[in-house]
């Protein structure tokens, strides 16, 4: 491991406002089960413990550096905003900004999302962003959008809560879309080219009643790293947004063409590899 990842990690002990948990915290053993997951006390105080203010809480889910996180949070300050992510040297970033600036209304969570039920109480959250996450092109159920996290987040979104997708990936947005129509939920606004044609569609869509003009001016003006150098590339970016607006079941969806969808597939670059 090189110095400057040691120096990070060094220095993110010292963030208050990042919550770096062990496995231990959140994990048990079980006789004959393996492991299962348990609370970890953070769990439904965020407010009290975290932000000491009594604000709707947002989590930016797989946050890489924070700079989404940081800058929505610098633009609603009646929100709590929580980037997660699980790796220590990208939320380094993100945790130093907010620490240095002394941003009231900003944390980290650093664990794996898959265990994001042991942070958050029933209720506890209002919204989550989903901010180009992996497509998982081959593994439908370690998609962000698929019915097993959906389940996961209905357990501690508040009901009416909001989802929301911005994606590079016609595959994860064609996808997402599918199953929330599978499972009966209430799509707000949706967008396969969010800058261009479909920009005028969004404000005259129910997203600026629901979400507040504020927020969908949002969508225009906050970018990620990743989303500003695909733009670059001249993908298309596409939005979603839904509610976890039922009791019901989350539907896998029969009718999307997984093989039609993962050929159509645009290939995007990073840092001058294919990813």
């Amino acid at each position: 491991m090189g110095h400057g990842k040691l120096r990070k990690f060094k220095e993110n002990e010292t963030f208050g406002c990042l919550l770096q948990p062990q496995t231990g915290d959140v994990l048990d053993a079980a006789p004959g089960e393996g492991f299962i997951l348990k609370d970890h006390p953070i769990k439904g105080k965020w407010n009290s413990e975290m932000f000491k203010g009594e604000r709707p809480i947002v989590l930016e889910l797989g946050c890489g550096k924070g700079e989404y996180t940081i800058d929505l949070a610098l633009r609603n300050p009646s929100f709590n905003y929580i980037g997660v992510d699980i790796k220590g040297a990208r939320l380094w970033k993100g945790a130093k900004y907010a620490t240095e600036h002394n941003l009231p209304n900003v944390a980290f969570l650093r664990t794996r999302i898959e265990f994001i039920e042991a942070f958050f109480a029933p209720g506890e959250v209002s919204e989550i962003w989903l901010t180009f996450s992996d497509p998982q092109l081959k593994s439908e159920n370690n998609r962000l959008t698929s019915p097993r996290f959906l389940e996961r987040y209905s357990k501690f979104l508040r009901p009416g809560g909001i989802i929301h997708l911005k994606t590079d990936s016609m595959f994860l947005h064609q996808y997402s879309k599918a199953v929330a129509k599978a499972s009966g939920l209430n799509i707000i606004a949706c967008a396969e080219d969010l800058y261009g044609e479909d920009r005028e569609k969004i404000y005259s869509s129910s997203a600026v009643s629901v979400m507040g003009k504020d927020a969908v001016d949002a969508l225009f003006s906050v970018q990620t790293y990743y989303e500003k150098m695909f733009l670059k590339q001249g993908l298309k970016i596409t939005y979603l947004s839904f509610t976890l607006d039922h009791d019901g079941p989350f539907v896998y969806p029969e009718d999307f063409d997984s093989d039609y969808w993962r050929k159509k597939e645009s290939p995007r670059k990073t840092f001058g590899i294919q990813v």
